[in-house]
């Protein structure tokens, strides 16, 4: 009678050849929790990073006795034209406004901070906020955000006791003072016109039209800006002020 195989002397396992790379790995435990968020983070950076060259034009001046600003009216989700009549510049206070590119809902949101910060500002000190002020407070809002990042780049510009001023913010919080700028997917045609014509001792009332220029070739090159454009003038004198529709019209003609 034969004897029963003796089923612990060798492994059933059927032997492998060991003569070629095996490329697995076992998978690293991670929690879900960190995983979904950072997930979230990195759609959220996507998305920041996406917005901000698809479309808009805004556009700032510092000038001898001013500030201009002026942007597109075009909103845009995508491909699909949202709203033809967005605003995109806003009065802060009499002495200095702000430009939006970018997430609409996030600057806005933004837009309400600086207000309210600048007249509890006005409040406090009986005096208006600087506009370097305003600028560090909107970047160190935007730096606060960097891991799940606001997607907003902004011109703040106005007039101070140190003169016109133009701050330019992007979504992490850097802060640049220039004598003009341009942001949104509008902006490298409209620093051809800013670059060629632009000057320092440019008044208000001349730097008007050179703006409209800049703005109209973006909107005429650049499919994510159009339909019209505000134009907002700030001075010494009279504060902030928008271009009325006849005005405008006049400019154009």
């Amino acid at each position: 009678m034969p004897e029963p195989e003796n089923v612990f002397k060798q492994s059933r396992v059927p032997h492998l050849p060991t003569d070629f790379p095996i490329a697995w790995k076992a998978p690293i435990g991670r929690s879900s929790h960190n995983d979904s968020e950072g997930q979230e983070m990195l759609d959220r950076r996507k998305l920041v990073k996406g917005q901000i060259l698809k479309g808009t034009t805004t556009i700032g001046v510092v000038c001898k006795d001013g500030v201009v600003l002026t942007t597109d009216t075009r909103a845009t989700m995508g491909s699909f034209v949202a709203h033809k009549r967005a605003k995109k510049v806003y009065r802060i206070d009499h002495h200095i406004a702000m430009t939006i590119a970018g997430v609409v809902g996030d600057a806005q949101a933004i837009v309400e901070m600086l207000r309210a910060n600048a007249a509890l500002y006005r409040f406090d000190m009986a005096r208006p906020i600087p506009i370097s002020s305003a600028a560090r407070l909107v970047s160190n809002i935007l730096f606060s955000a960097r891991y799940y990042p606001l997607g907003v780049q902004a011109l703040i510009g106005g007039v101070d006791d140190s003169g016109g001023h133009i701050f330019a913010l992007d979504p992490l919080g850097s802060t640049m003072e220039e004598k003009f700028v341009s942001t949104g997917s509008g902006s490298p045609v409209a620093y051809g016109v800013l670059e060629s014509e632009w000057h320092d001792n440019m008044v208000v009332k001349e730097a008007t039209p050179m703006v409209l220029r800049a703005i109209t070739s973006a909107m005429k090159r650049d499919s994510a800006s159009g339909d019209s454009f505000d134009i907002a003038l700030i001075t010494k004198d009279n504060g902030y002020r928008e271009m009325s529709e006849d005005e405008k019209k006049m400019l154009v003609h």
